[in-house]
């Protein structure tokens, strides 16, 4: 049995679909008042529905008892309730998680992460501590480390907006980015599960092409054909923000956003080979869906 842990998010979800394309049993972990709709859509796919919170010990231990295998994609950055910040979720809940999947004899524990930031961020020493217990632990692990997902910074909700013709970005724009849909991050997840080459690693995930933002702009402007106006958000606007940032959330957001403004690149060529993910969604693909859409 596989248990999904924020299996009605974006991520949790398509990871979910693709384990039962394969066969695969899944249990799917939801919480309390999650959105009816979306449980349903994971009943159709015939997943099993736990019931559980990661700051809820017990459930989550009942929802562990027979998993062979976990993979965890939540935190309290996508889905906020009361009790949720990034200490009680994406630190003490996601440990809680791996030491229960432990006393459940649980044999693959696939985490997802992103990679290393050069700044003090709070998601990211949450982060590195589950990382940190996973490569300390009795359990088998794969640790992936997706950067920036097109179909949350590419989106309206970041500012970069096909159907107004706008774009944020975040700094000059020039350094580039191996731009990844969750798609395939969904793909590397259910990849990383019996595969030797996933087993006690940590993967760092892009998708197939390095482009920076106002690259990106410009193949946008081609999809859609007309000229796209931008709005920069200067790389000193952002490093104040972090600097003055008290919540740990709003500080992680900052720093999210200059670790986009200063870009990461990721060859992707051997990773998507050995996991046998491959064609890896394009920047170019991902905005011509978008376009469809919007059209």
């Amino acid at each position: 049995m596989h248990l999904i842990v924020g299996a009605t998010g974006m991520l949790g979800a398509a990871i979910c679909r693709r384990l039962a394309s394969q066969g695969r049993g899944v249990r799917a972990l939801t919480r309390q008042g999650s959105d009816p709709q979306k449980v349903a859509s994971l009943q159709r796919l015939g997943a099993e529905i736990a019931l559980g919170d990661l700051k809820d010990r017990a459930s989550i231990e009942a929802a562990c008892r027979g998993a062979t295998v976990v993979v965890s994609t939540t935190s309290s950055t996508v889905s906020r309730r009361e009790g949720d910040s990034i200490e009680t979720v994406d630190r003490e809940g996601q440990l809680a998680l791996v030491e229960a999947a432990e006393r459940a004899g649980a044999r693959h524990f696939v985490f997802i992460s992103f990679p290393p930031v050069e700044l003090d961020i709070p998601l990211q020493s949450a982060k590195r501590a589950v990382e940190e217990r996973l490569r300390a632990g009795r359990i088998g692990y794969t640790i992936l480390q997706p950067t920036c997902f097109m179909e949350v910074w590419l989106s309206p909700a970041l500012g970069f907006d096909l159907e107004s013709a706008t774009a944020r970005i975040y700094g000059a724009g020039n350094a580039k980015i191996s731009w990844i849909s969750f798609e395939d991050v969904a793909k590397f997840a259910a990849a990383s599960i019996d595969n030797s080459r996933a087993l006690d690693a940590v993967v760092k995930l892009g998708g197939p092409d390095a482009l920076a933002p106002l690259e990106v702009v410009r193949v946008a402007e081609q999809i859609i054909g007309k000229k796209i106006a931008t709005q920069h958000v200067p790389e000193e606007t952002l490093r104040a923000q972090y600097d003055a940032a008290a919540d740990p959330l709003q500080k992680s957001f900052a720093g999210l956003m200059l670790y986009y403004a200063r870009g990461d690149v990721i060859d992707m060529t051997e990773t998507a080979r050995a996991f046998g993910v491959e064609p890896l969604r394009s920047v170019r693909e991902h905005l011509g869906v978008v376009a469809q859409r919007t059209t």
